[in-house]
């Protein structure tokens, strides 16, 4: 059974432009890549998928020259079916196995434009590393991430509820029994995470167990790939810096936890690869003063994000031996518990701020922290929001409790903030000594989409 994602309607929106490039679907491997272009198929009159790992014959057909043309044509008999500008999509996975298809991409635009061409892979980044150019101008790319909360509600048969809570806000919140229930599907989903298979595993069977030995597989299979990167970085390294991320979350990440021997240039190695991998995500510090935020980036100050919740709780199981008491608290802390005394609400604050940003682009997540030695000021994202910075600070506690927030917002002088936590939707004003109002919305992470 296919389970909608939010990257459908910006396929289709591709497939509907009368003059459109061919289409680069890039992301981690296992997000659900595949499995998004094969359900595209069935809008177009025919489907030809073309798998170069598997089908590794397809390959001569651009050894010689890159006529598409001829390609096409050669193609269309070696596969037993018409390829047909307008009436047929033609799917190139695992496309980094050829690096002249990657090239020839750039040629169907310019001879052949009518024709629907996507093409994905996994480890598609480093192939593109090497070559010189793939056509810029000439391909246009989306990125696909894990599910997001919204798309595990629908997944799970809760549309209606995911419609309640749209209508929802700070001005007016979700109903008791509602936000009980949202709050109980959102524990699930912090466990579950949003690996596709993981999430259809739980729809049809709703065993942790089961999830978890397909999140094992998973990450198993993130690991095997790793001697491919064994002439850029010791596979070992890869494997110790992978589980140093999952240990140092919504942590400024240390060098030094990885273990003695490896240079601080190596580990930046491993760390570059293994985010080209779409396997961690660096959430950079940004002195915040204005936009764009990357304009006052330091990558010497990072924390680290692995890309799904559900595998970096398998990861702690691995390092850690035994997180039944990490998942205990999940399914059964207080809210303010929940959100207050773990990382991984934090994590999935990020995860979700990413997840739902348009997928045409490669974005960035940053945060702020106050650098003088001593100092314990932190806002854990920084985002912007209608052309102004907006800190988001992922804690469930009263106005007290937020003193880094109320410190970085008279610094920069900003009116507004956003406070992310499982509390039902809310908001509040403060008044200065200097006449100045603060207004702090009260934005759920289970609703962080409607950013």
């Amino acid at each position: 059974m296919y389970y909608k994602r939010n990257i459908d309607n910006y396929l289709l929106q591709w497939v509907s432009q009368r003059v459109h490039k061919p289409l680069l679907l890039r992301g981690a491997r296992q997000v659900g890549k595949s499995t998004a272009i094969r359900h595209l198929g069935k809008h177009f009159s025919s489907y030809v998928e073309i798998n170069f790992e598997r089908n590794s014959e397809y390959k001569a057909l651009f050894s010689s020259n890159l006529d598409v043309k001829r390609i096409i044509s050669q193609m269309s008999v070696m596969c037993g079916t018409s390829i047909v500008p307008g009436s047929t999509l033609l799917f190139l996975d695992e496309i980094q196995e050829c690096p002249e298809a990657i090239m020839s991409l750039r040629f169907f635009k310019e001879d052949l434009p009518e024709l629907h061409v996507v093409a994905a892979g996994s480890l598609l980044e480093f192939a593109l590393d090497e070559l010189a150019t793939f056509g810029v101008g000439r391909i246009h790319s989306l990125f696909m991430h894990p599910m997001t909360f919204d798309e595990f509600l629908v997944a799970n048969g809760q549309q209606l509820l995911l419609d309640a809570r749209n209508q929802s806000s700070p001005q007016a919140p979700l109903p008791e029994p509602l936000y009980e229930r949202i709050v109980e599907l959102f524990r699930t989903y912090m466990i579950i995470g949003g690996m596709p298979e993981a999430v259809a595993s739980w729809v049809e069977n709703h065993d942790f167990l089961k999830c978890q030995e397909i999140q094992d597989d998973i990450l198993t299979g993130y690991e095997d790939d790793f001697p491919k990167y064994r002439k850029r970085v010791s596979p070992d390294l890869l494997r110790a810096t992978l589980r140093s991320v999952s240990d140092q979350i919504t942590n400024k990440f240390v060098y030094a936890k990885i273990g003695s021997g490896y240079k601080a240039a190596e580990i930046n190695k491993a760390l570059e690869l293994l985010h080209k991998a779409g396997l961690v995500i660096p959430v950079t510090h940004t002195n915040a003063n204005g936009l764009p935020l990357g304009g006052e980036a330091d990558s010497k100050y990072r924390k680290m994000l692995l890309l799904d919740s559900g595998l970096e709780l398998r990861m702690l199981n691995m390092t850690l031996g035994n997180i039944s008491e990490i998942t205990t608290q999940i399914l059964t802390a207080s809210v303010t518990d929940l959100v207050n005394k773990g990382p991984i609400a934090e994590m999935i604050a990020g995860l979700e701020i990413l997840r739902n940003q348009t997928p045409n682009l490669k974005y960035e997540l940053f945060y702020w922290t106050r650098q003088a030695r001593g100092s314990q000021a932190e806002i854990d994202y920084i985002i912007a929001k209608d052309g102004k910075v907006t800190p988001i600070e992922v804690k469930a506690e009263r106005q007290g409790g937020m003193r880094s927030l109320w410190s970085f917002m008279r610094e920069k002088h900003l009116k507004s903030a956003i406070r992310c936590s499982l509390e039902n939707f809310g908001e509040f004003e403060v008044s200065e000594d200097t006449g100045e109002i603060r207004h702090i919305a009260i934005q759920p992470i289970y609703a962080l989409s409607q950013l």
